[in-house]
C-alpha cells in the first residue's frame, strides 16, 4: 500500500544505529510534528522523496574511521543547502558531518560516557539568545571527537573536558550535538530540541492524529477499486482492532474480518474476544478454529524464528481459503490483507546500518514484517506502519473503540508459542501457561495495576525443579512473571511489585496449577532483553 503523503514540516531522521534514535522521532512527534526514521545509508532520491524541512543523523556505535563506517550519500549536504533544508548531527552524525566537509575527528584521549557537564561558549542558534556561561548536564555516549571544525564552524558548547560538544554553521544551516538531546538523562534535552525545530528551523507543531486518520482513509480508498474487498486478520489485540476500525470507516462493509484461534491464545481468549468484537465493536467478523492445523506444524519445533516462520506461513495459508470462500459468495476474491503493523514492528524486523547489512541489528521477524512468506499471493495494507502504540491508542479513541479494550495489554501475534520455550506441544506446556497467566493478570487488576503496566505475562520454562508438596518430593515445571513499563515498546523497565504482592501470586499459583512448583520473576529491562522471551 501507498505511503501516506509527507507534510511539507516533517522531520526525517537518518538512522546510524543508535539505540536511542526511535527516542527522537518520538520526542518530536509529541511536539506535533510529524517525524520518521530511514535507514542512514538511504539513496539521495530516498531522503528527498519525503520532502523534509529538517533531516537528523543518528548517533551510532560505529567509528567515522572505520572501513564500512555508514554515511549519509554523495549529494547530500549539496541538496540540504541548496533546499534550505536545516540538518542536526547528533554525536556520530556530528562526527560524520565534520569529517566529511573536511574537519578532524580523533579517537579521543579520555572517553565521554554518561552523565556529563558541558557549558555554552558563545552565541548561538541553537541554544538561543542569552545562554552564554550556561551550564547544563547532558548525556554522553563517544570515544571519537571532533578536533578541528571545518571551515565556517564553530564551536558553541563544551564538554568539562574540553571536547567539543556543540557546534554550528548557521550560513549552512548545519547543526551538531555530541550529546543526546532526547534521553530523560539530558534534563534541557527537550528544550533544545523545542527551540531547534520551532525558533531555528521554522517548523510548524501542526500535525494531528485526525489529519493522518483522514489521510490513511484517503489512501485506503485509491488503493482498493470500488468493487474489490479486503480481508483483516484479527488478533484480539489493539492494533488489529485499530486498523480493523479504520479499514471499516473507508470501505464499510467490502471489509471481512477473520478471527483464527491457532491453539495458541490465552485462556478463554476466543470466547472473551469474540463477545468484544460483536458486543462492543460491531465488527463482522467470522471465526475458525485452525488449532490442529497449527499445533500438528509446530510440534518438535523449538527454534523461536522457526515457529515465527511457520505461524506466519499457517495463517496465510487460512487467509488465502477464507479468501476462496469470499471470492465463491461475492463473485470476485480479496486480493488484500490487513495488518495491525506498527513503527517498532518495523523498526525491530528492518536489516542492520554499519554492518555487512545495515545499521541495527535485526532483534527478530516481526510476525506481522518478517514472518509472512515471500511467495503471498494476498497485497498488505498497513495502515498504522507509522505509529507507536500510545499513537495507535489516541487514533482508536477518536475511532470510537472502547476504551476499556484501547488499555489491553500487548499480545504477540505468534501468541503462546514465543511465550513457551521450546516445544509448544510438548506435554501440557500450553494448558499450565493459560492457567498460571490468567492468574497473573486476574491478580494484576485485582490490585488496581493493570493500567500502570504496559505489559505482563507468564513464560512457560523448559526445565524443571525440585520441590516439597504436600510432604512429598516434586518435580516440577518452573514458571517465570514478566511485567514491564514503557512508552512505546522499544525500551521498557521492569515493573517493581511489592512483594506482598509476589508472595500472593506465587503462592496462587503453586496452589492452583498441577504441575508447577516454582515461580521466579523476570527483572531484565529492555534493552538488553527484548519483552517477550522469544
Amino acid at each position: 500500500m501507498e505511503t501516506p503523503t509527507m507534510k511539507p514540516d516533517t522531520v526525517l531522521i537518518l538512522d546510524f544505529g543508535s539505540q536511542y534514535t526511535h527516542l527522537i522521532t518520538r520526542r518530536i512527534r509529541s511536539l506535533n510534528v510529524f517525524s520518521l526514521v530511514i535507514s542512514g545509508t538511504s539513496s539521495l532520491k530516498q531522503i528527498t522523496s519525503y520532502n523534509p524541512r529538517v533531516v537528523i543523523l543518528s548517533g551510532g556505535p560505529h567509528s567515522v574511521h572505520a572501513p564500512d563506517a555508514p554515511s549519509f550519500p554523495e549529494g547530500f549536504i549539496e541538496w540540504a543547502e541548496t533546499n534550505g533544508v536545516h540538518v542536526l548531527g547528533i554525536c556520530y552524525g556530528l562526527q560524520l558531518v565534520v569529517q566529511k566537509l573536511g574537519g578532524v575527528v580523533v579517537e579521543g584521549e579520555s572517553k565521554e560516557y554518561g552523565k556529563m557537564e558541558i557549558e555554552v561558549k558563545g552565541e548561538s542558534e541553537i541554544f538561543g539568545k542569552g545562554c552564554v556561561g550556561e551550564k547544563q548536564m547532558v548525556w554522553m555516549s563517544h570515544g571519537d571527537e571532533a578536533v578541528k571544525l571545518p571551515i565556517g564552524f564553530e564551536v558553541v558548547a563544551q564538554s568539562a573536558q574540553g571536547a567539543v560538544a556543540a557546534l554550528e554553521n548557521r550560513k549552512r544551516r548545519i547543526y551538531g550535538l555530541q550529546y543526546h538531546p532526547e534521553v530523560t538523562h539530558s534534563p534541557k534535552g527537550m528544550e533544545t530540541l523545542k527551540h531547534f525545530l520551532f525558533e531555528v528551523c521554522g517548523v510548524s507543531a501542526d500535525w494531528k492524529m485526525e489529519d493522518l486518520m483522514e489521510e490513511e482513509i484517503k489512501v485506503i480508498n485509491k488503493t482498493v477499486a470500488a468493487d474489490e474487498h479486503v480481508i483483516c486478520a484479527l488478533s484480539g489485540g489493539v492494533d488489529s482492532t485499530v486498523a480493523a476500525t479504520l479499514v471499516h470507516k473507508a470501505i464499510g462493509d467490502r471489509l471481512h474480518c477473520i478471527f483464527v484461534d491457532n491453539g495458541l491464545l490465552r485462556y478463554k481468549e476466543q470466547e472473551r474476544v469474540m463477545d468484544t468484537f460483536e458486543r462492543d465493536l460491531h465488527l463482522p467478523v467470522t471465526c475458525v478454529d485452525a488449532s490442529e492445523q497449527f499445533l500438528s506444524q509446530l510440534k518438535g519445533v523449538v527454534d523461536p524464528e522457526t515457529k515465527r516462520k511457520i505461524i506466519g506461513k499457517e495463517f496465510i495459508n487460512i487467509f488465502d481459503q477464507f479468501a476462496q470462500e469470499l471470492e465463491k459468495k461475492h463473485g470476485k476474491k480479496p486480493a488484500f490483507l490487513v495488518q495491525g503493523t506498527l513503527y517498532p514492528d518495523v523498526i525491530e524486523s528492518c536489516p542492520p546500518p554499519g554492518t555487512d547489512r545495515t545499521h541495527s541489528h535485526t532483534i527478530k521477524s516481526h510476525h506481522n514484517v518478517g514472518g509472512l512468506p515471500k511467495d503471498m499471493k494476498l497485497k498488505l495494507i498497513e495502515p498504522l506502519k507509522l505509529l507507536f502504540k500510545d499513537e495507535v491508542r489516541e487514533l482508536g479513541r477518536i475511532l470510537n473503540v472502547p476504551v476499556g479494550f484501547l488499555k489491553r495489554h500487548p499480545f504477540p501475534g505468534p501468541g503462546l508459542a514465543v511465550r513457551v520455550l521450546g516445544d509448544v506441544t510438548q506435554g501440557n506446556a500450553l494448558e499450565v501457561l493459560r492457567q498460571v497467566d490468567e492468574i497473573f493478570i486476574q491478580s494484576i487488576r485485582d490490585a488496581g495495576l493493570y493500567d500502570s503496566i504496559w505489559q505482563a505475562f507468564a513464560v512457560f520454562l523448559p526445565v524443571r525443579s525440585v520441590g516439597v508438596q504436600g510432604d512429598k518430593r516434586t518435580h516440577s515445571h518452573v514458571v517465570a512473571l514478566r511485567a514491564v513499563t514503557s512508552q512505546d515498546g522499544m525500551t521498557a523497565d521492569w515493573f517493581n511489585f511489592e512483594h506482598k504482592f509476589l508472595d500472593d501470586v506465587s503462592r496462587k499459583i503453586c496452589n492452583s496449577v498441577q504441575g508447577v512448583n516454582r515461580v521466579v520473576q523476570d527483572i531484565t529491562s529492555k534493552p538488553p532483553s527484548t519483552i517477550e522471551w522469544e
